[in-house]
């Protein structure tokens, strides 16, 4: 270990002591095995070695400091890296295979692509939802790390509990062996959410108050043109409430109950500084079971009626998805996320299917509501 190193860049570890000294951070046990990680991560990236790095997997309940801790260490490199929200980089994944398509074996082609631009990459919300990455994962991850390609991420699951009720959840389990073998497992797990610290607030979510997005939009768009005609987002018509350079404005069902996705989220956040969401309907809804019916083919295997279960879905939970992936993508890029809803954030989704990720959802709007949350509270 060079440790001249530490003492010439900001390491993980001097990050985080600052923080403490000079931010008022409050330092926790479970914090600190993982600085400890991500400090051994760093030296021996930067040592002559450091093709053999492991990585760190940081998990455990939101409000932890897990991407602080990441985004500290990110920013303490000194070698070629990247850090994306985990889905931004599964969605760059589908785009390559699909260009690499007729390629023999794809996936070590694209993990090469990967080492010859990084050394690190940094995934913040590490979440498995979808069979057809389920499937690509195993493959993807052991290219990756033979590759040379050190990842660092961050989850509110175990890697044992990664897509723990996803269909042919064996297709998954090469990814969880290439994540134990080649990452260090840390939880951090500690008993405070520090998104609930005490800060100055800045009121972003109304309940049953419409006139209140009405007063926000015209102080974000004060001596700016206005427009309320429909937009184009990646080819699809978005109809709203009113648009401007500052802001967009439009209501629930404007946007999460129409075919939209995250990509369309992305363009939205590089076009919009603020995005504000009116007539948020309540989200829970009555779960329906179905099973699958005889002679259905399930990805490569097929099933009769009754082996097996889909999940208990209601019929808002696509928008629900929806709604998810916009905090996710206004959170991840610091763009203030001004709501109106039917109901307090602690009773819009109250049960169901997607209860656990909307528990993330939950902290990042409450996060949401301080002062310093935002693009202005980090430059």
């Amino acid at each position: 270990m060079d440790s001249s190193l530490s003492e010439s860049w900001p390491s993980p570890r001097q990050a985080y002591h600052d923080a403490i000294q000079q931010q008022g951070f409050v330092q926790d046990r479970a914090q600190e095995r993982a600085v400890a990680a991500l400090e051994a991560c760093f030296q021996a990236l930067h040592s002559k070695l450091p093709r053999s790095t492991r990585g760190v997997y940081l998990w455990g309940p939101v409000g932890r400091g897990k991407t602080w801790l990441m985004d500290a260490f990110h920013r303490s490199l000194r070698v070629p890296a990247r850090r994306q929200h985990f889905h931004h980089f599964m969605q760059w994944v589908h785009r390559r295979l699909f260009a690499l398509s007729g390629r023999e074996n794809p996936l070590a082609l694209l993990a090469q692509e990967l080492s010859q631009e990084l050394q690190v990459l940094c995934f913040d919300e590490l979440f498995v939802g979808d069979i057809g990455d389920a499937m690509l994962l195993g493959g993807l991850f052991q290219a990756m790390f033979d590759a040379g390609v050190v990842i660092v991420a961050t989850s509110n699951q175990a890697p044992s509990q990664l897509y723990a009720d996803g269909f042919n959840r064996q297709r998954f389990l090469p990814a969880i062996a290439a994540i134990e073998r080649n990452m260090q497992i840390v939880a951090v797990d500690g008993p405070q959410d520090h998104r609930l610290h005490p800060g100055a607030g800045h009121t972003r979510y109304w309940v049953n108050e419409p006139e209140a997005l009405a007063k926000v939009f015209a102080e974000l768009s004060a001596g700016l043109p206005v427009s309320q005609a429909a937009i184009s987002i990646n080819n699809r018509r978005l109809t709203l409430q009113a648009q401007s350079e500052a802001a967009l404005w439009l209501h629930f069902d404007q946007l999460c109950e129409q075919p939209f996705s995250a990509l369309d989220f992305i363009a939205l956040c590089d076009r919009f500084p603020a995005i504000l969401l009116g007539k948020v309907p309540e989200l829970s809804s009555t779960e329906q079971t179905k099973g699958i019916a005889r002679g259905t083919e399930d990805a490569a295997e097929q099933v009769a009626a009754g082996d097996r279960k889909l999940p208990k879905l209601s019929i808002k939970d696509d928008s629900v998805r929806r709604f998810i992936a916009l905090v996710d993508e206004c959170y991840d890029r610091g763009v203030p996320l001004y709501i109106e809803a039917a109901l307090p954030q602690d009773q819009l989704y109250s049960s169901g299917h997607l209860a656990f990720p909307f528990r993330r959802t939950l902290s990042r709007l409450q996060e949401m509501q301080l002062q310093r949350f935002g693009r202005a509270a980090s430059e």
